[in-house]
């Protein structure tokens, strides 16, 4: 695989008490050797798989974020993101995005979407709105074409406190209040979002344009979508 390429990914804001006084989001610390973002504070995410949108059973996001998704996929599709933002979340956090249904076997799919649908859960992407769209600056070792997706801890199936079902991709996962998250080593882009994420607080609608943060080899704009 070409580690240049521009790879599909989605990220998962998670905004816990966005009513409160203090809200805050879930975020982990990447390991001082990986090779994207090492030791930065991110939200939980990564690459689009090819099971992501097979996975998808029970609801669909918004018509709205669908619409806004599908813009200029090349080649992935909203069902997929969505996908992969639920089972990244799975993967790094241990919580679940989704509904209470029978365990099932699915030895079609990835290890980890088969560990999601054994735990008794369905994935419910209706709970994801679209908020933000990234691409990786030219000249870094890895490059993706991100997309945020924003949702609340009250969608959680789990324990928001439990991480003991984490891989060890993040450490020092934990609810950062919203107030005191630029403090952390962040890439440049998770700051960008955060501002996003206050100013859509309390009710997190999903914008109507979704600003996309893009990038060729002579000039870096902001758009919207």
């Amino acid at each position: 695989m070409d580690k240049t390429a521009i790879r599909h990914a989605a990220t998962v804001i998670v905004v816990r008490d966005a009513h409160a006084k203090t809200p805050s989001v879930l975020m982990g610390q990447r390991g001082a050797k990986a090779a994207f973002m090492p030791s930065k504070y991110v939200f939980p995410g990564g690459a689009v798989d090819p099971d992501d949108a097979i996975a998808l059973q029970v609801d669909e996001m918004a018509p709205s974020c669908r619409t806004k998704l599908g813009h200029d996929a090349r080649g992935t599709s909203a069902a997929a993101v969505a996908g992969a933002a639920i089972r990244e979340l799975w993967e790094e956090t241990g919580l679940r995005l989704g509904i209470n249904a029978p365990a099932s076997d699915k030895p079609e799919l990835s290890e980890s979407w088969q560990s999601f649908f054994a735990s008794g859960a369905q994935p419910a992407p209706s709970a994801l709105r679209y908020v933000f769209r990234a691409i990786t600056p030219p000249g870094r070792p890895r490059r993706f074409d991100a997309r945020f997706l924003l949702t609340t801890a009250d969608a959680l199936m789990d324990d928001p406190d439990d991480f003991s079902k984490a891989s060890d991709e993040l450490s020092h996962l934990h609810w950062v209040p919203l107030a005191e998250a630029r403090a952390l080593n962040l890439p440049f882009i998770t700051e960008v979002v955060l501002g996003e994420v206050a100013g859509a607080l309390p009710d997190l609608a999903a914008p109507e344009g979704v600003p996309f943060f893009q990038h060729d080899d002579t000039l870096s704009k902001f758009a919207r979508l």
